[in-house]
């Protein structure tokens, strides 16, 4: 049956006021700016959330899974993050670190043992790597080839991490150590070092080491087949307007190459994405220590773009009092974005299962630190 618009809006729109939940009146700024970009934006879902340290205190989600449908996205679905990824991993590294089976200026040669490193390499740190700032540019390992080749490549993903950084280290970089270059190959040579280190793959270090004891239930990898409880899901989209063309999670297109992972390929639900983000309000909050919050905060002195363990990390900004991480992601079919405020203690969550064409999850940040009161109108 074919419903029409205004019936499949009204059937997608649903919202929650978790425990500890903003006032009546919050939670009704939050549900007009959602509605308003929903309204102007068109995406097939949007998802928004505010969390404090006590956690997550407010989301709403509005639309359908798929374009054209009438299954509507509920609080219970999972969205793919992309390269908000990226600081997961970053913060992985940082676990490894305390353990002491990991180091911040380990040489190269120590995490990629029997690898042929070329000189120019020497000096390099996991921590330039992790920043953008090695000199490393993905079209110097990564390219038209790998993402035509890689899901059909046979070899475990640790292998193929592995095989992407010895490619990249076996000829000196093509950037220039310590100016920001932006490349999801920094974040596989992180993965495939955390691989060397714990001696399995990047996604069971993951589980073992932020998932679980993050209690992060939902988390997983690739495009979100099912969501919390294991009903339907919403699909990620490509296209634009009226050409939007839901993918099916099950479709190789759904996603990168799972060989990419440490880059971008963790989804999870916007409450336990919520979760996540608390770590940077609560200096760890007892999953890390203050000191690697703190190296995962800050960008390297004198860096041309704040980037620092994952996150963009502007020193300050008004609304926030203080720094501001921030970050988004997307694989082309879905987008997450999330600005985090330490000093004030919240943070903002926008997801879309659709690119960032459309501008949605990105225009909800604004309208939400306005409703907090946080910035003028």
């Amino acid at each position: 049956m074919i419903m029409d618009r205004r019936t499949v809006l009204i059937s997608g729109l649903a919202s929650t006021l978790p425990v500890g939940a903003a006032s009546a009146a919050e939670a009704s700024a939050y549900e007009a700016v959602l509605d308003k970009l929903f309204a102007e934006k068109a995406p097939v879902a949007l998802a928004g959330g505010v969390v404090t340290r006590d956690g997550l205190i407010w989301s709403g989600v509005r639309g359908v899974r798929q374009v054209g449908g009438s299954d509507a996205a509920t609080p219970d679905d999972r969205w793919h993050l992309g390269s908000n990824t990226k600081a997961m991993t970053a913060a992985l590294y940082a676990r490894l670190v305390e353990q002491g089976r990991a180091a911040w200026d380990a040489p190269l040669s120590t995490l990629f043992p029997g690898a042929a490193i070329d000189p120019a390499w020497s000096g390099v740190t996991i921590t330039d790597f992790i920043q953008h700032r090695a000199g490393l540019k993905d079209e110097d390992a990564l390219g038209m080839v790998f993402f035509m080749t890689s899901r059909d490549d046979p070899r475990p993903w640790t292998v193929q991490r592995r095989a992407i950084a010895e490619a990249a280290l076996a000829k000196p970089p093509t950037g220039a150590r310590g100016a920001f270059e932006y490349a999801n190959v920094n974040y596989i040579l992180v993965g495939a070092a955390i691989e060397q280190i714990t001696g399995g793959s990047w996604e069971d270090a993951m589980k073992a080491e932020v998932f679980t004891p993050l209690g992060l239930t939902s988390a997983g990898f690739g495009a979100p087949a099912h969501n919390v409880k294991g009903g339907a899901n919403a699909w990620g989209h490509e296209g634009e307007g009226a050409d939007r063309v839901a993918m099916d999670p099950a479709s190789p297109g759904s996603d990168n190459p799972l060989a990419l992972g440490p880059a971008g390929t963790a989804h999870m639900s916007l409450a336990d994405y919520a979760t996540w983000l608390k770590v940077f309000l609560t200096d760890g909050g007892g999953w890390l220590k203050p000191e690697s919050i703190a190296a995962l905060s800050t960008p390297s002195p004198g860096a041309d773009t704040p980037y620092a363990g994952g996150w963009i990390a502007p020193p300050h900004a008004p609304w926030a009092s203080g720094p501001v991480l921030m970050h988004e992601g997307s694989n082309t079919l879905w987008h997450a974005v999330a600005a985090v405020a330490p000093v004030r203690g919240v943070a903002f969550i926008g997801l879309s299962n659709q690119g960032p064409e459309a501008g949605a999850a990105n225009g909800l940040m604004p309208g939400l630190v306005r409703a907090l009161g946080a910035a003028p109108a």
